[in-house]
């Protein structure tokens, strides 16, 4: 079964709202099985123009999962925090694990 991974980048505008949001969004994520393989780091641009602040990846069971939380009612007031606190671009990745 395909994973489902969340990809974003995301540049803070107010640091102590987003401080709120980043406290409280994990337990979310976990009530819906996902978990943090990124979590901010210094990202590092190795070819391209984009360069991202902080970048955050999560992994779900399956992308069916990651949407559910997603569009949770537990997620749309974190989300509407984070949108307050942050630019922010949001990705949905479809990945298989490595034989």
């Amino acid at each position: 079964m395909p994973k489902g991974y969340l990809l974003a980048e995301v540049d803070i505008t107010d640091p102590a709202l987003f401080e709120e949001y980043r406290t409280k969004v994990p337990a979310s994520i976990a009530k819906y099985g996902g978990r943090y393989l990124v979590r901010g780091g210094d990202p590092q641009t190795l070819e391209g123009d984009r360069s991202p602040r902080r970048l955050v990846i999560l992994e779900f069971d399956s992308p069916a999962r990651l949407a559910e939380w997603y569009h949770s009612p537990d997620y749309a007031p974190l989300k509407e925090l984070r949108q307050r606190s942050a630019k922010t671009n949001v990705l949905l990745l479809t990945g298989t694990e490595a034989p």
